[in-house]
């Protein structure tokens, strides 16, 4: 018996051999199929991994706090002037964040952030960077880790040290080749020392446009408090201070802000009394989300006098979403790129029929010298098989340039991996079994 299948195997080979152009022709629609069902899942894969990254990025049940900075050309200001006051709110402050800590239950810890541009001097190199001035519970809830150094103690976070952290593309500019603990680094008008080095972050160009980060790596991080007493503390603005800067001020009742001064690029006046830039509260659990997230903003409104000045976000859930939305698209692309296989499969049923009708007189000498039914039907479906796993081979290599193509030269992020080589190529070598059945069967 394995003599037979051994001789009934080469003769098929030596058929589609010798018809070199026909048996191609027969393959194109397995190697198509299996180069799209490779190329779709590892764009499937690559958007499901870009989803995750962007979770870690902006951290598992985090509710995100940003305040709403207000643009008025001058027109607009003196009509409001005219009509109406405008209504006082303290703008987003550390004492929303300690509020929200003592009044909403299960929270896991609250980040403030207050992020200035500035720029880092150090032995004769200048880079420009976001200073950031934040709490220890910062890092745990951006998912940050430390490669080397400390974090602030209790010490430094009460008395505003003149100390930092810096994340790994500072360190390479500035401390190429020696450690930076302990050493200085002039972050705009002060001298800080380094007391922490960030592990170094990946962050596509995707993620940076999508979520509209930044590249943390080029961070340089301090206490809040050193950012508010060495810095800039927005809710402690005097007007002596606006003039001094050739700001121009904006009287409110119980406040007063700046605008048009060297921080306004938008051609109008920016209103910013936001204590904070960002305030991130992380709770125990995703089912507690939507909950505290209606029950923050409804205590902000309370404490900023019914102004609402601030946006509420939920960055998971809106991930997630985009994540059930892609998986919908993966499976839709994936249904595609089978359907092209099915097609290729009921080509080569079509063809090897064909191909029979051809050799009849083939298959009767073959029958006249000693050969059984069993013979021709597997001879037949050799045929059918060899042509299906051949394209196959060819539609895998088809498949990984696609996939690299697509990730190189569109932007988009692939990710090939060794259960969709092996799924694709099973189900060419599943179609040239299943539809070499019909041919042989009929030969």
């Amino acid at each position: 018996m394995k003599e037979r299948l051994i001789a009934n195997f080469n003769i098929a080979l030596e058929a589609v051999l010798a018809n070199t152009v026909r048996s191609l022709l027969t393959a194109l629609g397995i190697i198509f199929g299996v180069g799209a069902v490779i190329s779709m899942m590892a764009i499937g894969a690559g958007a499901e991994q870009d989803i995750l990254d962007q979770m870690k990025l902006v951290g598992v049940n985090n509710i995100v706090i940003t305040p709403v900075v207000e643009q008025e050309d001058d027109a607009v200001e003196e009509e409001l002037g005219k009509t109406e006051k405008r209504k006082f709110s303290p703008g987003l402050t550390l004492a929303d964040a300690t509020n929200i800590l003592a009044t909403l239950p299960n929270v896991e810890a609250v980040s403030p952030e207050i992020i200035q541009d500035t720029y880092v001097i150090s032995n004769g190199k200048r880079r420009s960077v976001k200073l950031v001035g934040v709490q220890p519970s910062y890092f745990e809830v951006s998912n940050f880790d430390l490669a080397r150094g400390s974090m602030f103690n209790e010490t430094q976070l009460l008395k505003g040290a003149p100390v930092c952290i810096i994340g790994q593309s500072i360190k390479a500019k500035f401390f190429p080749k020696e450690d930076p603990i302990g050493k200085q680094l002039k972050v705009g008008p002060h001298w800080m020392q380094v007391v922490g080095v960030l592990k170094e972050r990946y962050i596509s160009n995707q993620s940076i446009s999508k979520l509209g980060i930044r590249d943390y790596n080029l961070d340089v991080y301090i206490p809040v408090q050193t950012m508010l007493v060495r810095y800039i503390n927005r809710a402690l603005v005097t007007e002596s201070k606006l003039r001094a800067s050739g700001g121009r001020v904006i009287r409110g009742p119980g406040f007063i802000s700046v605008s048009g001064g060297s921080d306004d690029d938008s051609g109008g006046k920016v209103k910013n009394y936001h204590q904070l830039d960002k305030l991130t509260i992380q709770m125990q659990n995703t089912e507690q989300l939507y909950a505290a997230a209606d029950v923050v903003a409804r205590l902000l409104e309370r404490r900023h006098f019914e102004v609402v000045d601030y946006s509420v976000r939920i960055p998971e859930m809106e991930l997630k979403q985009q994540q059930k939305s892609k998986q919908t698209f993966n499976v839709v692309l994936g249904a595609i790129a089978f359907i092209s296989l099915l097609v290729g499969g009921i080509g080569i049923m079509n063809i090897m029929l064909a191909s029979v009708l051809e050799r009849i007189k083939e298959i009767g000498l073959r029958l006249s010298i000693g050969a059984q039914s069993i013979d021709i039907v597997l001879q037949f479906l050799f045929e059918a098989m060899v042509v299906s796993i051949a394209g196959g081979l060819v539609g895998i290599l088809l498949g990984v340039v696609s996939a690299y193509v697509i990730s190189n030269y569109a932007d988009i992020p692939t990710i090939i991996s060794p259960a969709s080589i092996f799924i694709s190529f099973g189900v060419a070598a599943g179609v040239g079994l299943i539809f070499g059945i019909a041919p042989a069967r009929k030969a």
